[in-house]
């Protein structure tokens, strides 16, 4: 099967144009936007992303992310204790929807951008069509990771309106932000057409093998 490359040709990023790119690199007729056979060092801006996001995951679970005032004295909460207390006082659904956004999706994202940097450093073709789907995935649920800082800016404006207590969004809410933004950064960097390059690589080599015996 003959590729976009294999005819030079390269898709824009900002609109979409397809273009004869001669060369390694070009622009854009229609709008001017650099053009690549693949993103530039894609894998290593990927990298850097990705291991920042992982250091942040953990002031983000460990500081608190709730700070609550009230008459009966001052609470801080990190995302898993307001998770059981949410649980404990017979919220289970919103207790899970909390620890599924705030807890798993960014873990499991980490886990997925893992996987796919690691295969595509080793060059491996293992399960392209799935892994290419599981990239998709990672880039659908980026933007829903920002549940929990969304939960807490409502709680904080219900609260002030009732006059009842006082919440304020803690230092592990600036943590956990910055993993969401860093884990969508990493997912927009990471080129997924570097997962079909190893079987390219594998079509034309046995093409140039078959060609040879003929």
């Amino acid at each position: 099967m003959s590729t976009a490359r294999q005819y030079r040709l390269a898709s824009c990023h900002d609109c979409g144009l397809l273009s004869k790119l001669p060369s390694g690199h070009g622009h854009c007729p229609r709008c001017g936007a650099a053009l690549h056979f693949r993103k530039p060092n894609s894998m290593a801006k990927t990298w850097a992303y990705l291991i920042a996001a992982i250091i942040l995951y953990i002031p983000a679970n460990v500081l608190p992310m709730m700070i609550t005032g009230s008459i009966v004295g001052v609470q801080s909460d990190t995302i898993l204790s307001g998770v059981v207390y949410l649980w404990v006082s017979g919220e289970w659904p919103l207790a899970a929807l909390v620890f599924f956004a705030s807890i798993m999706v960014p873990m499991l994202k980490m886990i997925a951008i893992l996987l796919l940097l690691i295969t595509c450093g080793r060059r491996s073709n293992w399960q392209p069509q799935q892994r290419t789907k599981l990239y998709r995935l990672v880039e659908f649920v980026g933007r829903w990771s920002m549940l929990d800082i969304y939960v807490v800016t409502i709680l904080a404006a219900l609260v002030q309106v009732q006059s009842l207590a006082s919440i304020a969004a803690g230092p592990a809410a600036v943590a956990f932000a910055a993993v969401v933004v860093l884990t969508m950064l990493s997912a927009m960097s990471f080129d997924p057409r570097l997962i079909w390059d190893p079987l390219d690589k594998e079509q034309e080599a046995s093409g140039e093998t078959h060609d040879a015996k003929h």
